[in-house]
């Protein structure tokens, strides 16, 4: 068999072990053990920023083969409010979600939401996109909030860096955030939990293998590489990657945030990353993009009035075996909330499919080829047209 397992990392609250690597490149089968179920890697993390995915139930998500889904601090905290969520069982309970929860920190959202936001050494003030009212996240608070919430992955409060941003400015937030993740591992007590640090440094490579090295010797249970695909182009994105995951703690979980589009978690992938997050697959559904396995469509194109087709030929979803592009146009013209039901299920079920087509070209042994046969697809003609 082309797989055995090489590595097995044991943490009080993840289990994490590296079933295979590839042998062309950085890639690696992995799979981690949480109190509330297995997750098989590389794996993508459907988002779920306010308790819910949204417009499809818990079951859906089981349904498309989701085990991790991502919660959101930041939102979670303004409401309905950490404190509430607690004292109706935690996260899970309150979403009714059986499998794992990561939650992020909270900084991206300071910084890219918050109406007015101040940051100094002892956290960020700022004050509430929903109603303005004035509050501080300190990297101690954003560990409370998230052990409130009952998350099995936490993640360090980071400053989520801009681009493009100086050299100095970089150093000094990523200087920052090394010493807001010691206050946050200082600070965190669920042993059910486990706590993720976050590499920074924009794309100055010396600083993000400064922050790495900082890091790692805080012995956490992860590493996420955070501050990618906000704006840098994209052979930057992919110069970081190369650079900072095979550095990563080799026995360890790695986490590429908020990123991206297909080819960017088949790269993110070759260069050895585990897990990925992105609002694109939901958002894009509900702005009537569709993704498939040679490019992506736009259901709103009257090229699809009369097109009696599925979005995809061939796709197992429920939205491809039930419903025409004629259809889907005309519920999305029509602002129906069907619409963005059906498109959702349709992209979660590309995304989460194209993870397991990579994990099965890991256990074989044929990553480099997979990922070969995926550019060529998407180099033929498309089939809309």
């Amino acid at each position: 068999m082309p797989c055995s397992s090489s590595n097995l990392w044991k943490g009080k609250s993840v289990h994490f072990e590296i079933i295979c690597r590839d042998k062309e490149v950085a890639a690696r089968r992995g799979r981690f053990r949480t109190s509330h179920g297995v997750v098989e890697t590389p794996v993508f993390m459907p988002v779920g920023t306010q308790g819910t995915v949204k417009s499809l139930t818990p079951q859906e998500l089981e349904e498309l083969g989701a085990r991790i889904i991502l919660g959101n601090t930041y939102h979670l905290y303004l409401r309905p409010g950490a404190e509430r969520i607690a004292r109706l069982g935690g996260l899970h309970r309150f979403m009714g979600w059986r499998g794992s929860i990561l939650t992020d920190s909270g900084g991206f959202q300071v910084f890219s939401l918050a109406k007015i936001r101040t940051i100094d050494e002892e956290g960020v003030a700022f004050q509430s996109h929903i109603d303005g009212s004035r509050h501080v996240i300190t990297p101690e608070k954003s560990v409370q909030i998230q052990e409130a919430l009952g998350s099995d992955i936490a993640m360090c409060f980071d400053e989520c860096t801009p681009y493009p941003v100086t050299y100095e400015y970089a150093k000094a937030s990523m200087e920052r955030t090394v010493r807001w993740a010691r206050r946050c591992l200082e600070a965190h007590r669920r042993e059910d939990q486990a706590l993720f640090g976050i590499v920074q440094g924009g794309t100055f490579l010396d600083l993000r293998r400064a922050c790495l090295e900082e890091l790692a010797a805080l012995d956490l249970p992860g590493y996420a590489i955070g501050s990618l695909s906000v704006g840098e182009p994209k052979e930057e994105m992919l110069a970081v990657l190369e650079e900072v995951t095979p550095a990563l703690p080799a026995g360890k979980p790695r986490y590429l945030m908020g990123v991206g589009t297909p080819e960017d978690l088949v790269e993110g992938v070759r260069c050895g990353v585990d897990m990925f997050d992105c609002v694109m697959p939901t958002r894009n559904a509900r702005n009537g993009m569709l993704f498939t396995s040679w490019g992506s469509i736009q259901i709103k194109n009257a090229r699809y009035a009369d097109d009696p087709r599925p979005v995809e030929e061939g796709c197992g979803c429920t939205t491809c075996r039930n419903f025409s592009r004629a259809y889907l146009r005309h519920l999305f013209m029509a602002r129906e909330l069907l619409a963005y039901r059906l498109n959702t299920i349709h992209n979660l079920h590309y995304y989460l499919g194209l993870m397991a087509e990579m994990r099965e070209s890991l256990e074989k042994g044929a990553f480099s080829q997979w990922r070969r046969r995926f550019y060529a697809r998407r180099q033929e003609t498309r089939q809309e047209d």
